[in-house]
């Protein structure tokens, strides 16, 4: 192996387990998720449009094959590494201070942020219950492969399925809004002068995903959206 390739394996290494390389890893991995929690958001809100559209949508998904799997691996690979990061940042953090502060005062911090090491494990159950629930129907008794609209119909009946959605998606928007501002702070975009305009996108971003997955659930159960 050359010098140089060995150098940049040093450097990765080093980053890797530095804190800023961390906040870094966290912050393009947070990206992407973001990404992907609003292109879905997107896709699913298709559901208004009727269960011809939303089934077109399911499988055109379905038709990507290989693209499809691809994405997922990428995905599965950012959720790892992000909660990887979020555990060694706090470890980090808790061996930096180990005595907790005896009067403690939230000057800049959010409900958001003081929530983050909560509401990050919830919306990583909430993702696994989603997948079974919607994409493998292990967690589905009315599950009928192929019919999107439906599934999402019958799933939503139940007032249980739909309360864990509504809040596991209420703190997943606020998830997003200290992870997007987060994101910000860790890749150096942040400037006095933008901050105002840059906590607004992130609170925007975690309102707008968090109504939308909202939306769905709560339409089924008032009878809007229906068989």
């Amino acid at each position: 192996m050359s010098t140089i390739a060995v150098g940049g394996l040093n450097r990765t290494a080093a980053l890797y387990q530095s804190v800023i390389g961390k906040k870094v890893i966290m912050a393009v991995t947070g990206f992407i998720l973001s990404g992907f929690v609003l292109g879905h958001m997107i896709g699913n809100l298709q559901v208004f449009a009727g269960p011809e559209k939303l089934n077109a949508y399911g499988a055109f998904l379905q038709s990507l094959g290989g693209a499809l799997w691809a994405a997922r691996i990428v995905l599965l690979a950012s959720v790892g590494l992000h909660i990887t990061m979020a555990v060694q940042l706090t470890m980090l953090k808790l061996e930096a201070r180990p005595q907790p502060y005896v009067k403690k005062t939230a000057l800049v911090s959010t409900y958001a942020a003081r929530t983050m090491i909560w509401s990050g494990p919830i919306v990583g159950a909430f993702l696994v219950y989603h997948l079974l629930h919607f994409t493998t129907g292990q967690a589905h008794p009315d599950f009928k492969p192929g019919d999107v609209y439906a599934n999402v119909i019958t799933g939503f009946r139940n007032p249980a399925v739909s309360l864990f959605y509504m809040v596991a998606n209420i703190l997943l928007a606020f998830h997003l809004y200290h992870g997007v501002w987060s994101m910000f702070q860790s890749l150096g975009v942040a400037h006095p002068r933008y901050t105002p305009l840059l906590k607004r996108v992130a609170q925007t971003f975690g309102i707008v995903v968090g109504l939308g997955n909202v939306a769905m659930p709560m339409a089924v159960l008032t009878g809007i959206l229906s068989l």
